[in-house]
C-alpha cells in the first residue's frame, strides 16, 4: 500500500513529499523515497497499468495545484505526467473501465469547482469533459455496477460552507 504526502500542523509548509510503502503481512512501513512535488488533500489512484496516479493538492499560494505524478512501484520511482486542466484539491478521482481516470470537483481559491476532468494514462495527458450540476468539493464519487458513477454529497460555499444532499451520475 502506498502512502503518500500528507500534511503537518506546524512548519511554514504543512505539506509533506515523503512516501512510505506499508506491507500488509509483515505489519511494517518502510520509507520509499518522496513525490516531485509536497501534497496534501490529493488524490491517489491506481491505474490498470499497475502505476499510481497523485494528483493535486495545495499549490504555494493555497490555490489548488494542477501537476500530477504517476508512481511506478517497479522502480519505486515518481516520474512527472501530464498537468489537469485546471488546479484543484480536495477533489475525487475514480478509475473507470476505460483505464482512464476521472477527475470530478474539489476548489480552488475561488471556490468550489463543478468542473471535472479525464486522465488518460495511455497518453499521459487530462481532457476536459465539462461540468457537473453543481460544484462541489469533499463529496464521493462511486463506480458502480452498471459503469456509472455515483457522485453524491459534499460541501458547498453559498456564503457560507454547506453541506450538500445532492446526487449525480456520470456516465
Amino acid at each position: 500500500m502506498l502512502i503518500a504526502g500528507g500534511s503537518v500542523v506546524n512548519g511554514s509548509d504543512p505539506s509533506l513529499a515523503s512516501v512510505e510503502l506499508y506491507d500488509p503481512v509483515a505489519g511494517t512501513f518502510t520509507a520509499a523515497g518522496s513525490m516531485l512535488a509536497a501534497r496534501a488533500l490529493h488524490t491517489a489512484t491506481l491505474l490498470g497499468t499497475g502505476q499510481v496516479l497523485v494528483a493535486g493538492g495545495p499549490g504555494t499560494r493555497g490555490l489548488g495545484d494542477s501537476n500530477a505524478e504517476l508512481f511506478d512501484p517497479g522502480s519505486g520511482t515518481f516520474t512527472a505526467t501530464g498537468n489537469m486542466i485546471g488546479g484543484r484539491l480536495l477533489h475525487t478521482a475514480t478509475l473507470l473501465p476505460s483505464g482512464k481516470a476521472l477527475i470530478a470537483g474539489g476548489q480552488d481559491n475561488s471556490g468550489p469547482l463543478a468542473s471535472a476532468e479525464l486522465y488518460d494514462p495511455v497518453v499521459g495527458s487530462f481532457v476536459g469533459i465539462g461540468g457537473m450540476a453543481t460544484a462541489k468539493f469533499l463529496h464521493t464519487a462511486t463506480l458502480l455496477a452498471n459503469q456509472k458513477v455515483l457522485i453524491a454529497g459534499g460541501e458547498q460555499w453559498s456564503p457560507a460552507a454547506m453541506s450538500l444532499a445532492s446526487a449525480e451520475l456520470y456516465q
